[in-house]
């Protein structure tokens, strides 16, 4: 004879230990994590992959760009480096930077000055070696361009982009991303260097 009073319970228990279609939950748990970790790999990997690129491009174009033959124009110098990011991120823009200066010492050195208070910091009225001849004292002695011969130039490229993967934005971080590469090289000395430095006070 049946017993009706342990139907319910039997059916739950059954219920309990049946573990058909389990896999679906786990399935359903376990794919966001993991697509999320597979862009997050791919998306670094292009990025590494396009600043290597970048960074062999930045040398070639440097060497170069030294030259007395691409003195006068560097267009074709950094259409060479355009054209060989655009072959792995051809949705980046590029922008190109040159900062010239008479020695390797001074890059990214701020321009001397006659410190009167010692207080380390250059005050109104001091008197300062303009090297860049922009009437200005700088952080930065160097002035914009290729410079002349013998000169010594950092060669700066950025490629902007924005991520392939909406993974960034969705972890609270920016879309959009900057890989910055450069290089110090010196020029030929292919004619006398130009010391152009003024004294302002």
């Amino acid at each position: 004879m049946m017993d009706r009073k342990n139907l319910p319970k039997r059916g739950l228990l059954r219920l309990i230990a049946d573990q058909s279609g389990a896999y679906m939950i786990e399935f359903a748990l376990i794919l966001p994590t993991f697509l999320m970790l597979m862009m997050g790999i791919f998306d670094v990997g292009v990025a590494l992959y396009a600043k290597s690129v970048l960074a062999g491009s930045v040398e070639a174009a440097a060497r170069a760009s030294t030259l007395q033959a691409n003195s006068l124009d560097q267009t074709a110098v950094d259409n060479s480096v355009r054209d060989a990011v655009g072959t792995v991120a051809g949705y980046a823009t590029l922008s190109f930077n040159r900062t010239n200066y008479a020695n390797f010492n001074e890059v990214n050195s701020p321009e001397a000055f006659t410190d009167r208070n010692d207080n380390g910091l250059r005050d109104a009225g001091e008197c300062f070696e303009d090297t860049n001849n922009n009437g200005n004292w700088d952080t930065d002695r160097g002035a914009n361009g290729q410079g002349g011969a013998d000169d010594v130039v950092l060669y700066r490229v950025t490629m902007s982009y924005n991520r392939l993967f909406p993974l960034w934005r969705m972890l609270g971080q920016p879309q959009h991303n900057d890989i910055t590469v450069s290089t110090v090289l010196r020029n030929q000395p292919f004619a006398n260097q130009v010391d152009s430095t003024v004294v302002v006070c």
